[in-house]
């Protein structure tokens, strides 16, 4: 069993195996060139090619950052994601399924053992500048501003008191703000800013950057697996079977995750928004897990930020917006969704799903599926549909048989090729809600949807008719002892 508690551990593990981390002590310009480098070395998903999977990367000589180094590409191969959770890569969605029926709620440790307040810093300090003290990189020289793309945004609801942990667009707008992009729908600390707003209220918010792998992947749950009220980091205690480490932030009355790289104390201000490209006006935010570069948003709330405290020589952890570390991150909670509630329903028969690279973790799902009996026929279908009310932002879900690799595209496409027909097994359902950052769900795009974010979801039914099973089955191979012959 691996020891990762943090990130620093976490680097400690990779080091031990080879091919899984870098470094480097060239100096990098954390604007752009830094994500340019890494686009090359690593980070895959649904950047624009030549790109690849390859090692998390470490910036040891960042401009104008001294002190400070920056790790990429932490999560962008599930290999690694395996490796750091301890489980095998195909077995992920199951760990984070388990994980999710069986939560262990986050513990609050005293101020003095907090790693994370190690350094701290005063917003009402002279010469406090956040630009300086977190060196927060641009994904392109088109972007908005730098952004934080990996912090743990942790708030509360002003009325109950349920906390909620999740990852949001942040882009440094002054020395003491930074703009908080909530996608539009049922994101909860978008709640409870409404909530406090109404209220004339402002919001606490703490954002945890460099944290436990285990908290990143838990933080990325949605709805209806993790309703409002459910504290994701409960999941991340259930991964490592020991409860996740808070502490008291120091400005604001809220908490944060006590062994963080960075923690930036703040608060939404109620009435305040701000142009998203303000400092640029390029019209673009950054780059997003379609592989499009998100336009800015005209009117985004804003945290005034009360101060940042951090370890020594602290370690920023950042991602490139459409990389494979995006997929994992969101698509293994998708998985660990999807088999939750179709297992439910139906006991046996879902042996395996992948949120394919493709649609960033998010738009396309292959589920691998066996029918057990005759009456078993259809019930495929039924899983897919299961399988868009897990996950509501799914877009196209491919069903294959028991004997297709869900997680090897040439044999899914493979299973396409040779046991689907387009006009038997294609299932449509339209006008759907989806999802915003897909260009194509749109009335621009199709006359037919009534608002952005709208799509028609699409099933691919693969899979081997039961009646025609024995017509189908693949050449059988020899089983032999391969070490003998290497």
């Amino acid at each position: 069993m691996n020891k990762v508690t943090d990130l620093r551990s976490a680097i400690e593990l990779l080091k031990t195996i080879p091919g899984q981390l870098i470094e480097t002590n060239e100096s990098v310009n954390p604007m752009a060139e830094l994500s340019g480098v890494y686009r090359h070395i690593g980070a895959g998903g649904t950047v624009m090619r030549p790109t690849k999977i390859g090692p998390a990367m470490i910036f040891n000589n960042v401009k104008g950052h001294e002190d400070a180094r920056v790790i990429i590409g932490l999560l962008a191969n599930r290999e690694r994601v395996g490796i750091m959770l301890d489980t095998k890569p195909e077995k992920l969605g199951f760990l984070l399924n388990e994980s999710v029926k069986n939560p262990i709620d986050p513990i609050v440790i005293s101020n003095e053992f907090a790693k994370c307040q190690e350094v701290v810093h005063y917003a009402d300090e002279p010469g406090f500048d956040i630009r300086k003290l977190v060196p927060a990189p641009t994904n392109t020289e088109e972007d908005a501003g730098p952004y934080i793309t990996m912090g743990m945004c942790y708030a509360s609801d002003i009325e109950t008191g349920e906390s909620d942990v999740t990852i949001h667009r942040l882009c440094l707008q002054s020395e003491d703000e930074i703009s908080m992009y909530f996608v539009p729908g049922a994101r909860h600390l978008d709640v409870f800013r409404e909530k406090a707003e109404k209220e004339g209220k402002p919001l606490p918010i703490s954002i945890s950057i460099g944290v436990d792998p285990a908290v990143e992947i838990a933080a990325c749950f949605e709805p209806p697996t993790t309703p409002l009220g459910f504290n994701e980091l409960s999941i991340a205690g259930a991964i490592r079977n020991k409860p996740v480490e808070l502490v008291n932030c120091l400005t604001i009355n809220e908490k944060a995750i006590a062994n963080a790289e960075y923690v930036i104390e703040g608060e939404l201000i109620p009435g305040r928004y701000v142009r998203e490209d303000q400092n640029t006006n390029t019209g673009k935010a950054m780059p997003e897990f379609p592989g499009y570069t998100g336009e800015a948003i005209e009117k985004t709330p804003v945290i005034k930020v009360k101060a940042v405290t951090h370890r020594r020589n602290p370690i920023m952890q950042t991602i490139i917006g459409p990389s494979e570390e995006h997929v994992n991150l969101a698509g293994i909670p998708t998985e660990a969704s999807v088999i939750q509630m179709i297992e439910k329903a139906m006991p046996g028969r879902l042996l395996n799903v992948y949120a394919h690279s493709s649609g960033g973790g998010k738009y396309m799902a292959v589920l691998q599926f066996k029918k057990l009996k005759q009456s078993d026929e259809g019930r495929q279908r039924q899983a897919a549909l299961l399988a868009f009310s897990a996950f509501p932002e799914l877009k196209h879900i491919i069903i294959v048989s028991e004997d297709v690799d869900p997680f090897d595209t040439n044999d899914v496409l493979w299973s396409m090729n040779t046991r689907y027909q387009g006009d038997v097994d294609t299932i449509f359902i339209p006008g759907v809600r989806c999802h915003p950052l897909d260009p194509s769900q749109s009335p621009e795009y199709n006359a037919l949807l009534k608002d952005k974010g709208m799509s028609c979801k699409t099933i691919f039914d693969c899979t081997v008719p039961f009646n025609l099973k024995e017509k189908f089955e693949r050449s059988k191979f020899m089983d032999v002892d391969i070490e003998r012959f290497m």
